[in-house]
């Protein structure tokens, strides 16, 4: 953090209008190759290929939001990708669904059956059947990724069947390939649908598994030293191979698999509790799970395979010279590891806790924040007896200058939430406000 961007776009304007620059001009090649390939055999027919040829990009765009580009995660973030990726999903769902049903429909009309009649007439022939198979697994799939239902699911049951869509992808390629009239109505239609498909899968299988793979072979990581905090919280220290190479930066987190002591899906997320030094990587965190509770248990030694670094909580983002540090809980980690970079000068800490015993790392984030001439409030109480410390007033009072800073907020979602509303109504510049709610799904 102690280097203030100076350039007039910041990093996550650059990186948003690069996106849906890329989105918008794919559109727009897509209305082309819509008003030039020629109508369908009726009009039902022709708006469902305007329907179907969209479903296709929105299933691309899918699979970008959640290829983990580290240019893109850097700058925009996994959890407001993941946000995006959700609402997207969603609009795949119905505009599929509206393609589905107006070739039904079309067909019916067509050949003057019922749309019944139709749907199982067009179940037997293969290309029909493959779209059909592939809409049917993004409906399961919404149905499970819907918030009623994903709060009651484990994340392992849900991300399996999350999983799916990627042979529904698969379906829907093969479907679209089979579809003469959308695929290869011409040279230049051909060419544009098999280059954005590898694009996309590309970007996919490099940022997903590619990536991830090599980083993992390259750095070799394990377990160092495994350093109990308190009675629920635990640090561990990870070592590898030329740790002096990883792109990482305080204030990202990594997604963590211990294969040798957990079973291979069972990953977290853990922001990096020390700022990188090129030999070790620390995260420290709370027993929340019985992933996270049996960290304390890893022995040394024992492999890690470490997915990342992600995340958009960083100084890349720092606008001004003076600096705002919010964390709840065990949210101080990533926090804690941006003290390290923050040199003397205007820095002020905000720790929420329910008591001091709770304050995770708090000796050392006092130490930190001393060595560079800042303060620390250590915020104790409970919310549920009154204890509102987030409210505007109260923020306002312990910084006054709060509207000249960078203010990094991280912590559980209601206080999260709670802080961002008040820096809200205290007229914080959007772009000097830096959150990131990372997990998995």
């Amino acid at each position: 953090m102690s280097r203030v961007r100076q350039r007039t776009i910041p990093p996550v304007v650059a990186a948003r209008c690069a996106l849906w620059t890329f989105v918008i001009v794919n559109l727009v090649i897509v209305e082309i190759l819509f008003l030039t390939a020629g109508t369908g055999k009726n009009g039902v027919l022709t708006v469902a290929k305007f329907f179907g040829l969209h479903t296709a990009v929105l299933m691309l765009l899918q699979l970008l939001l959640v290829a983990r580009l580290p240019w893109l995660d850097r700058r925009i973030g996994m959890d407001r990708l993941t946000v995006w990726h959700r609402w997207v999903g969603f609009t795949l769902l119905w505009t599929l669904l509206t393609h589905a049903v107006l070739v039904v429909l079309g067909y019916a009309r067509l050949d003057d059956a019922s749309m019944t009649t139709t749907f199982f007439a067009l179940a037997g022939v293969p290309a029909s059947l493959l779209g059909m198979l592939a809409a049917a697994i993004v409906v399961v799939v919404a149905a499970i990724s819907a918030r009623y239902v994903r709060q009651r699911l484990r994340y392992e049951t849900w991300h399996g069947l999350h999983l799916l869509l990627y042979l529904a992808l698969g379906l829907a390629f093969v479907h679209q390939l089979q579809e003469t009239t959308t695929f290869s109505s011409s040279a230049p239609a051909k060419i544009y649908w098999w280059a954005l498909w590898l694009f996309a899968f590309g970007a996919l299988v490099t940022g997903r598994i590619v990536l991830p793979v090599w980083r993992n072979a390259y750095h070799r990581f394990e377990v160092a030293a495994v350093v109990p905090e308190s009675d629920d919280v635990v640090s561990v220290h990870v070592t590898g191979r030329h740790l002096d190479r990883l792109p990482a930066r305080a204030g990202q987190f990594c997604i963590w698999r211990f294969p040798g002591h957990h079973h291979w899906w069972q990953a977290n997320p853990f922001s990096l509790s020390a700022a990188p030094d090129g030999r070790t990587l620390r995260l420290t965190a709370k027993a929340v799970g019985s992933t996270s509770a049996g960290l304390r248990h890893i022995p040394v030694g024992t492999r890690a395979f470490v997915e990342g670094p992600y995340g958009a909580f960083t100084a890349l983002h720092r606008t001004r010279p003076g600096a705002l540090l919010i964390a709840g809980g065990v949210g101080i980690t990533p926090v804690r590891a941006l003290l390290e970079e923050e040199p003397a000068g205007d820095l002020v800490v905000l720790y929420r806790v329910r008591s001091e015993r709770d304050a995770v790392l708090v000796d050392e984030v006092r130490e930190l924040v001393a060595e560079r001439g800042g303060r620390l409030h250590l915020l104790t109480g409970r919310t549920a007896e009154g204890n509102r410390p987030f409210e505007p007033d109260r923020i306002r009072a312990l910084v006054p200058d709060l509207t000249e800073r960078d203010v990094y907020v991280c912590g559980p979602p209601a206080m999260t939430s709670a802080v961002l509303t008040a820096l809200r109504r205290l007229n914080v510049p959007h772009r000097q406000v830096h959150a990131e709610r990372f997990g998995l799904a």
